[in-house]
């Protein structure tokens, strides 16, 4: 079994990624790590190169700056890579994520059992959206709660953006993958880093969705403090050193004024908590065992 991992990114030092601690945390697990990179503003590029790994495949690719659509760009860098590894299985890791390396058994086993499994398309994460700080995860069906990071290289598929996959059955039809749970988690970093960092990536990225770059700016405390949940476990070894200092949950305004969205989120939560539904969106089916 040959395994791939593979990512894109893109000023990854300016927009505050901690895309060194994704990828070193991967490497033990896979045969070879593609990382396609961008054109940058920082020197994304020399940090990659100076990874001491002979498993790292490094493409430089273009954007095209016209694409605006709904971020088909961010798709379109993912395939790119995706289609440059020559793995059984092939990895995709965003660069604000990191997995544990205790859990590096677990998903290597199920990439074992489900190898010749062809009800498996592929294979799927909880997911830790930590925001704010390191002892801060967010929990409501607004952050999604597993996603699908495994694809087997022998199903056709395509990605319309950054985060998940279309399976191609036929010429025009579509469909999200089948997938297994690997019974790994997957630690996303995106919201802890800094809001000069986050209001930097929102002006860089609005254009590939075919927005205007607002001018709000980010403030972690503007937040229903009802989605918090304290981080009782460890960390991944990768990402220790990159996390700030911090005690506690994250504070929120007091005088925060909760949003059609925010309350609809609390009435969920309730009916997850009663009837033991599940409402965050997933892309993919789910195929037990």
């Amino acid at each position: 079994m040959i395994v791939s991992a593979f990512t894109f990114i893109r000023n990854g030092e300016i927009l505050g990624y901690p895309y060194i601690e994704s990828i070193k945390s991967v490497l033990p697990l896979v045969d070879e790590f593609v990382v396609n990179v961008g054109p940058s503003e920082d020197d994304t590029l020399e940090k990659i190169k100076a990874i001491d790994s002979n498993k790292i495949k490094i493409l430089e690719t273009p954007w095209n700056e016209n694409m605006r659509a709904r971020g088909f760009v961010y798709g379109q860098q993912k395939m790119v890579a995706q289609y440059s590894t020559i793995g059984d299985w092939a990895f995709y890791v965003e660069g604000d994520e990191v997995i544990h390396e205790d859990d590096i058994p677990k998903i290597r086993a199920a990439m074992e059992k489900h190898l010749d499994n062809d009800k498996v398309e592929a294979l799927t994460f909880d997911y830790l959206h930590f925001y704010g700080n390191k002892n801060t995860y967010a929990w409501s069906p607004s952050f999604y709660r597993c996603e699908a990071r495994i694809i087997k290289n022998s199903v056709r598929t395509y990605a319309p953006d950054g985060l998940y996959w279309v399976v191609l059955e036929s010429k025009k039809k579509g469909r999200y993958p089948y997938a297994a749970s690997t019974g790994a988690t997957m630690y996303h970093y995106g919201w802890i880093r800094s809001e000069a960092q986050n209001d930097l990536k929102n002006q860089k990225v609005s254009k590939y969705w075919n927005k205007k770059a607002s001018n709000n700016k980010t403030d972690y405390t503007q937040m229903d403090s009802k989605v918090f949940k304290l981080f009782e476990g460890n960390h991944p070894t990768a990402v220790k050193d990159w996390l700030p200092d911090a005690n506690g949950l994250q504070e929120t305004d007091p005088n925060y004024q909760l949003s059609k969205k925010d309350k609809r989120n609390r009435l969920l939560l309730k009916l997850e908590d009663k009837f033991g539904w599940e409402f965050s969106k997933k892309h993919f089916h789910r195929v037990k065992g």
